[in-house]
């Protein structure tokens, strides 16, 4: 597998009675609406930075949080056993705490952020959006679920954009749908959920799974910047 470098940090932000860490990336003209980003299993590797740039070129003001405190994974194995001692109320956390720092920033336009998470983050990112409320406008999960199926969504009132490869053997695409339905039962919110003919992280360019798809993951990049606007600004 390739090597992704180290963690990505660039910026301390207070979370939880704690210093959290991230990777903060700003638009051109230095003004736009506020976004987190959620990292994968992997950690806040190059991949995730290159995102959170991306996302400031077409922009946004972004902020990545480092989950993992510094560690990254490149293999399987190391990624779980990261994911596994990572507390889901500490994630919690951090990422509140990441869209409270975000609205106090200068430049960040709008009372609200978006969120947008890939695999491990996709999960967080919805966790997050129902925890902070009308502090998060828009959430797109990319191929992840919260790891509590049974979870309840009460607290969600952003717009939900959901990408999911119908190849992908960890999220089957029957256990998105009952979690769009358990959405929508708990909320008024209808997520907007496409499915691509990929794999799982078909958005990730490293390819680290090999199932990196150009085609399907211009869909879905295209889908996410006129979504974020259209709720966002």
């Amino acid at each position: 597998m390739p090597d992704q470098g180290g963690s990505r940090q660039n910026v301390t932000f207070p979370s939880n009675g704690r210093t959290a860490h991230g990777y903060l990336a700003r638009p051109p003209q230095g003004v736009g609406p506020g976004l987190v980003v959620v990292q994968e299993w992997w950690g806040l590797t190059s991949h995730i930075a290159d995102m959170a740039d991306r996302f400031a070129a077409e922009g946004f003001t972004v902020l990545a949080p480092d989950l993992f405190g510094g560690a990254t994974a490149h293999d399987n194995a190391e990624a779980a056993r990261l994911k596994r001692e990572l507390p889901v109320g500490q994630a919690v956390e951090d990422l509140s705490g990441a869209v409270d720092h975000l609205l106090s920033l200068d430049g960040v336009t709008g009372d609200a952020v978006g969120v947008v998470g890939f695999c491990m983050g996709a999960g967080f990112a919805l966790l997050l959006a129902a925890r902070a409320g009308d502090k998060v406008a828009a959430v797109v999960p990319f191929y992840g679920l919260p790891p509590d199926p049974d979870f309840d969504y009460r607290g969600l009132t952003a717009h939900v954009l959901g990408h999911f490869g119908e190849r992908d053997r960890s999220i089957p695409m029957t256990a998105v749908d009952e979690a769009a339905t358990r959405i929508g039962e708990a909320t008024d919110i209808r997520p907007e959920i496409h499915f691509y003919p990929a794999g799982h992280a078909f958005m990730n360019d490293e390819n680290l799974l090999g199932t990196y798809d150009p085609l399907q993951a211009r869909t879905a990049w295209s889908r996410t910047l006129s979504f974020l606007r259209g709720h966002l600004g």
